[in-house]
């Protein structure tokens, strides 16, 4: 199974069945569907374990998009998809965590605590939403954003990050050290004593 969107002329297709289902077509939604589904079930598992919230993400993925059709401007409707899917997984994994810890509070042996925490993964996918990092990612623009995401946080090759967004391997390179310089200089205004995301651009 492909983790690649299709390219090509499918971009048009694409902006084409987008503008459909902005108008209600769930005929244009199932051809999205189709096309796109196989690979954001591939990269999502790759993030989480649990098939079951996999299938959820997806499900919930494909409604934000019959929802969003009308307000989607610009960005590949790939990389707009990947972004609904990447925030509704790590919704739902702040959910069960929260959840797992609630169980756990109620047990009074201790040691079975750590199985609640939020896994290394999880806690990387929740700052990229959330707090400084969060913060510091909406002060950059969404260009670099998706480039940052694609590379940092889904560990994509440079082809396969100029695959998804379709864009040059050069540009995804070019983006990718600008993205990290920005990031870097808006945690700084944010927060003084935040490090950088560490590595070399």
């Amino acid at each position: 199974m492909s983790l690649l969107r299709p390219s090509g002329e499918d971009r048009n297709d694409d902006d084409a069945l987008l503008r459909a289902v902005a108008q209600g077509d769930t005929a244009a939604l199932a051809t999205l569907y189709d096309r796109h589904a196989g690979w954001l079930l591939a990269r999502l598992s790759r993030r989480c374990a649990d098939a079951e919230t996999v299938r959820e993400v997806l499900q919930d993925t494909f409604v934000t998009a019959w929802r969003s059709a009308a307000s989607h401007r610009g960005t590949q409707i790939g990389g707009w998809l990947w972004v609904i899917a990447s925030r509704r997984l790590v919704d739902a994994q702040r959910v069960r965590a929260r959840t797992d810890r609630a169980v756990q509070a109620e047990l009074a042996d201790s040691k079975d605590w750590a199985s609640a925490a939020p896994s290394a993964e999880e806690r990387v996918l929740a700052g990229l939403e959330y707090g400084d990092v969060g913060a510091a990612l909406d002060r950059i623009s969404p260009e670099l954003r998706e480039v940052l995401r694609a590379t940092v946080v889904d560990g994509l090759t440079t082809r396969e990050t100029a695959r998804l967004l379709g864009i040059p391997e050069g540009t995804v390179k070019t983006r990718a050290m600008r993205a990290r310089r920005e990031l870097r200089a808006a945690l700084e205004l944010l927060a003084p004593e935040a490090g950088p995301l560490g590595g070399t651009a």
